[in-house]
């Protein structure tokens, strides 16, 4: 008759996690996700031991068993699940190496799995940064099968939280060493994790690492990112614990964050190359004799310094320093008798407002006024690239600061510069992030009216584009009295137009469209309140009739 094995329950929960039984290991390790499992809060008893000596996880999760191993990395996975942040904090330090070296690379899957669970589940209690700096550092181990496993893991971690909880920005530089790996294993699971950012970054993520490819890894890599295209935009599968408090406060929350994470989603690449780039100082790379051929008498010197200065300014990110020289010359090339100057000048602006942009703000004054009196030329190419100055100068700043300046010119005689001027102010009120004062209404609208009796037809009908774009911001109450004593057919124009903007959003969220119409929607809920204020009204002087009738009913039965 065998002998019957020693009975080790007895021992607390450390002291099995440390014997040297491996059998006993396995059974603590089940046991304590059990205990886990089974407690009523993060404070209980049960997690101090483990708490005070976050040591006794490293020995779990690097187990010499493989058995004992996968069951010890489900109670760490308990542990976190049921301890809480603290728990997280707690133990992160100690493990995360080696979960990567000895859990995610296990060839059991099971134990992979849990491994994974295990990441996912810090980043999901605290924060991703820890995390994802001690992943990082694996992608230089020495074994290839680590490299793979801890790109499939970032893969995982991207595709369940989203760029906009994970920062893409040290996995991309992390790219380009890892597609040049021997291994082919490792250099798949780049092609993954690559595909996956471009899930979520679209173009945008080639501007830290796309140049560092051979061309060949290039032209792979375009080949998965068509079918890519193709896909529906990603959306955030799994919740921080922070989201999942906020989501358990209302239904109402839940609602909300549902319509703004679809609105958000409408732009898969809503992550722009700006976010991701690492700012360049161009002051540094402006050549030495800039300011010598600016001054020349020669045309072709005055357009080699500029198309020099665009070389250097033509990148993402601009480091914000002292332009003010260069943007007084860029301002004065506006008046150059060559067009093609010109146009490399409006190159230069138009770069700079972009690498810049809030930065560039500061410059506007003195960009803006020399940029829309060349409005002037008939070139479409100089047209064309003048009013992508303008438009990159009004995103650095904003509707308020640029309408005094736009409004001026539209008084302007040159039938060319007012065109040009009134496309501008339409784009400007397509895109401004935020409505119009009333005072800027009344002085838009003011001036809209006197364009509709304009001579030039195109005139009059941007002047009803206008007014309709306006009205689609603002709505149509506010909007009423800038449009009483004009005819019913320009009535119905600008009407039109408002209408026609609105239906071409009418596939957006409620609340996409907060955020392009706010005072419309206002008056909306205004007015959808009301009625529920007058059910409500109804409602109560029913249920008061009805108290009335039975008081007097029981006053007729006393009697």
């Amino acid at each position: 008759m065998a002998e019957q094995e020693e009975d080790f329950s007895s021992l607390p929960l450390p002291d099995r996690f440390t014997h040297k039984n491996w059998k006993v290991r396995k059974q603590g390790y089940e046991d304590a996700a059990k205990t886990f499992e089974t407690t009523p809060d993060e404070s209980d008893p049960a997690f101090r031991p483990f708490l005070q000596d976050s040591g006794l996880w490293k020995g779990a999760v690097t187990d010499s068993n493989v058995a004992a191993q996968q069951d010890g990395i489900n109670a760490l996975c308990a542990f976190l699940k049921f301890g809480g942040q603290d728990a997280c904090r707690r133990s992160r330090t100690v493990t995360i190496a080696p979960i990567v070296e000895k859990g995610l690379s296990s060839t059991r899957a099971a134990t992979k799995q849990s491994a994974l669970e295990a990441l996912l589940l810090y980043i999901e209690l605290d924060k991703p940064e820890p995390i994802i700096d001690d992943l990082l550092p694996s992608l230089a181990n020495k074994q290839p099968k680590i490299i793979a496993a801890t790109l499939a893991a970032l893969t995982a971690i991207i595709h369940a939280y989203g760029v906009k909880i994970i920062d893409p920005k040290p996995v991309l530089k992390a790219l380009p060493k890892v597609f040049g790996h021997a291994d082919k294993n490792v250099r798949a699971e780049a092609q993954n994790l690559a595909v996956e950012l471009y899930r979520w970054l679209r173009e945008a993520m080639k501007t830290l690492f796309w140049n560092e490819l051979k061309p060949v890894q290039q032209q792979d890599l375009e080949k998965l990112f068509e079918a890519v295209k193709q896909e529906p935009p990603p959306k955030q599968e799994r919740l921080l614990r922070s989201q999942q408090a906020l989501e358990a406060v209302s239904s109402s929350a839940q609602e909300d964050r549902e319509a703004e994470a679809v609105a958000e989603d409408d732009q898969p690449g809503n992550v722009d190359a700006f976010d991701l780039a690492e700012p360049v100082d161009v002051l540094s790379k402006v050549p030495a004799d800039f300011h010598e051929k600016m001054a020349s008498t020669k045309w072709k010197d005055r357009k080699d310094a500029l198309d020099a200065f665009f070389a250097a300014a033509n990148t993402d990110r601009i480091k914000d320093g002292h332009f003010e020289d260069i943007v007084a010359l860029l301002a004065k090339s506006m008046k150059d008798a060559n067009i093609a100057v010109v146009t490399v000048a409006a190159n230069c602006i138009e770069c700079l407002a972009k690498g810049l942009r809030h930065g560039f703000a500061k410059y506007r004054g003195r960009t803006m006024p020399p940029i829309m009196e060349r409005l002037k030329e008939k070139k479409q190419s100089v047209a064309d690239a003048l009013g992508a100055a303008l438009d990159a100068v009004f995103a650095s700043t904003g509707l308020s600061e640029c309408l005094e300046d736009i409004l001026e010119f539209l008084k302007h005689k040159n039938p060319q510069v007012k065109a040009e001027t009134l496309k501008f102010l339409i784009r400007c009120l397509k895109k401004t992030r935020e409505a119009p004062s009333k005072t800027e209404v009344k002085l838009i609208a003011e001036t809209a009216n006197k364009l509709l009796t304009d001579s030039s037809e195109p005139t009059r009908a941007g002047g009803a584009e206008v007014l309709g774009t306006v009205m689609k911001i603002m709505g149509d109450r506010a909007m009423g009295p800038y449009l009483d004593g004009l005819d019913d057919i320009r009535k119905t124009k600008i009407k039109d137009r408002s209408e026609s903007k609105r239906q071409a959003q009418a596939g957006r969220t409620a609340t996409k469209s907060r955020t392009s119409s706010p005072k419309e929607n206002d008056h909306q809920e205004s007015c959808t309140q009301c009625e529920e204020a007058s059910a409500s009204t109804i409602d109560l002087r029913a249920r008061e009739a009805i108290a009335s009738i039975e008081t007097a009913s029981k006053q007729a039965l006393r009697t």
